[in-house]
């Protein structure tokens, strides 16, 4: 089973264990290193910022970043690793502090398409034409400071003139409703696959769910995923888990709902995803009380319980389900559901 899903998380899964509330209290783990442990984890794909690939990527110009992003495919190839995605970075430099895209500078507005060119060209040189938006500080700490109207126009200005830079450059929305703005725009997939229908060519444009973003949204993250699987974009996923309202706590997948859990488990199954050959992405950290040595468990951890619910989905007894399902027996149903669910 494990061939029927491809696996992926990012490097900065692996961190040092800081929190918003905290200083770091592991040491950090060196890139390649990090690279090492993805085979052994079971996962084949790497989730990629661009400067994640190209460090000190503002001070590069094109041709280096081109040149150094094609020597990180090299080194990934030697791990039998592919490039999931590369994904724009701006949130963490000073001119992104009020949005990049949304900024009400003319001039941030430009670094920002600028910047994501650059990710593009690195995307492309990682052997991937895929490339993820996740639009941190893209909104407001309080209402008055921008016109949303305007932002919104931003966004789709950017948009389309990323996809005009590159014809095979693919986009995936990752909205978020909260954190790090107190006001994000696009927080919920309805809106990320609105925006992408006004873009010049949507069939390029497309979502990316996270789990907890969803369950911060006050939304189930199945029915945000069937939502995008029944318009053909859910073009990737980032599970975690989340208790409650609070700050995203990426949390081990299932780990604080599993009910919840086996849903976005079953919605990827009735949509067979695996047969897109797109990849179960990871967006999970390890508590902060994790010693160093144990400090990857919270990946490995996520994966099994991820399959462990697929064998649980397949050996389902969907005949009977069904029936209960046209009986509008929901009470047996549910039963049948939980017995599944703690069957040995």
């Amino acid at each position: 089973m494990p061939a029927d899903y491809r696996f992926s998380f990012g490097p900065w899964n692996i961190h040092e264990g800081a929190d918003p509330f905290g200083p770091p209290i592991r040491p950090t783990v060196a890139f390649a290193q990090k690279l090492g442990m993805y085979k052994s984890l079971g996962f084949d794909g790497v989730q990629f910022h661009d400067d994640d690939a190209v460090p000190e990527i503002e001070k590069l110009s094109p041709a280096q970043i081109t040149a150094q992003a094609g020597q990180m495919r090299k080194v990934l190839a030697d791990q039998g690793l592919v490039a999931e995605f590369s994904a724009p970075r701006l949130w963490e430099d000073p001119r992104g502090v009020d949005g990049g895209f949304t900024s009400n500078d003319p001039a941030v507005r430009r670094w920002a398409i600028e910047r994501t060119k650059r990710c593009v060209d690195v995307a492309k040189a990682l052997g991937t034409n895929f490339m993820v938006w996740w639009l941190a500080r893209e909104g407001t700490y309080i209402r008055e400071a921008k016109n949303a109207i305007e932002a919104h126009k931003h966004l789709l200005d950017a948009l389309n003139q990323i996809l005009a830079y590159d014809k095979e450059i693919t986009i995936a929305i990752e909205p978020k409703p909260n954190e790090p703005m107190d006001h994000a725009y696009i927080p919920t997939i309805g809106h990320a696959l609105a925006l992408a229908a006004q873009t010049s060519d949507p069939a390029r444009v497309g979502g990316l769910i996270e789990t907890a973003h969803a369950v911060l949204a006050g939304l189930d993250p199945s029915d945000e995923m069937a939502f995008a699987l029944a318009a053909g974009k859910l073009w990737s996923v980032h599970l975690n888990d989340q208790n409650g309202l609070k700050f995203d706590q990426d949390k081990a997948f299932g780990a604080a709902d599993l009910r919840r859990a086996y849903n976005q488990v079953r919605v990827l199954e009735l949509a067979d995803y695996p047969a897109t050959g797109r990849f179960v992405g990871l967006d999970v950290k390890a508590m902060r009380t994790q010693k160093p040595q144990v400090a990857t468990r919270h990946l490995a951890n996520s994966r099994q319980i991820f399959l462990t619910l697929v064998r649980k989905y397949r050996a389902l007894d969907k005949a009977r389900a069904g029936q209960l399902i046209q009986q509008r027996d929901y009470e047996a149903l549910e039963m049948l559901i939980l017995e599944n669910l703690m069957a040995q």
